[in-house]
């Protein structure tokens, strides 16, 4: 049964690395015996995760690239497979959110930054899409990968005012779908592609709207838990089981699926 789960040897490369679920993913692969990239918009911020994973007694690289520039995606994957022959993994963790492509409690649509929403549109749907493109050239010449993609709970669920990041998120969970086929039917079944919807977990680009300077609740974040049947924000390690169930053979025979992990809030209703 533990072979099903068995990584060892496997070659990762995480997009958005340096983030603290990105981070934290590099470390539970690692942990399994992955040789693990980190992609990071520079040198110093992936070598911040990398060090602390080698420090640990795994196995990883830094790489700079931008998932909005293709050259450097390239750059990358070919560095990889001259380094490693191969590469079994691509987890697409690079995203984000602006403040002006979510519209404020005293705002309506028409206050919206244009600038703002095109740039998270692009970050989180076609920064999910031109990373994919590239490295699943590699799992096509080798019949054999695995592509996670990573969602959000409100791609099912839209936000209230969270429009921009709720709109691409949804696209996420839509060419999760359409890739699973495309790569399923031209590449054979070796190739998988799934995601993993995360609810809502604290990190640098939420903390002040969800928490207080003295670690109390927002009124937003007052109503997150409210709608959450388990009653707590998320924390990385809630992601690791699903993580290494996708990126294993234990789910060789699952495809196209978007994964909540959310503590119950995408089913929760009044």
């Amino acid at each position: 049964m533990n072979d099903l789960f068995n990584l060892k040897g496997k070659v990762a490369l995480i997009t958005g690395g340096a983030g603290v679920l990105g981070g934290h993913m590099g470390e539970v692969l690692a942990k399994s015996g992955v040789i693990t990239g980190i992609m990071g918009l520079s040198m110093a911020e992936a070598d911040l995760v990398v060090n602390k994973i080698n420090a640990n007694g795994g196995q990883a690289f830094s790489v700079v690239a931008n998932v909005l520039d293709k050259d450097s995606l390239e750059k990358v994957r070919d560095l990889i497979v001259e380094r490693y022959g191969r590469l079994d993994i691509l987890i697409n963790a690079a995203g984000g959110n602006m403040p002006g492509a979510t519209i404020a409690p005293d705002k309506a649509i028409y206050d919206m930054l244009t600038g703002d929403l095109q740039k998270v549109l692009d970050l989180n749907i076609i920064g999910t899409m031109l990373p994919t493109q590239v490295y699943s050239e590699v799992f096509a010449k080798q019949k054999q990968g695995v592509i996670i993609n990573i969602s959000s709970a409100s791609a099912q669920r839209p936000l209230t005012r969270v429009v921009g990041y709720s709109a691409s998120k949804a696209a996420v969970d839509n060419f999760t779908k359409w890739m699973a086929v495309e790569m399923a039917t031209k590449f054979g079944e070796g190739i998988r592609v799934n995601a993993i919807a995360p609810g809502f977990f604290i990190g640098e680009q939420n903390r002040a709207l969800l928490l207080e300077s003295d670690g109390s609740l927002t009124a937003r974040g007052e109503k997150i838990i409210d709608q959450t049947p388990m009653r707590r924000f998320g924390v990385p390690d809630d992601l690791s089981g699903t993580l290494i169930w996708l990126c294993s053979d234990a789910s060789k025979f699952v495809t196209g699926i978007s994964v909540n992990v959310d503590g119950g809030f995408g089913v929760s209703s009044i």
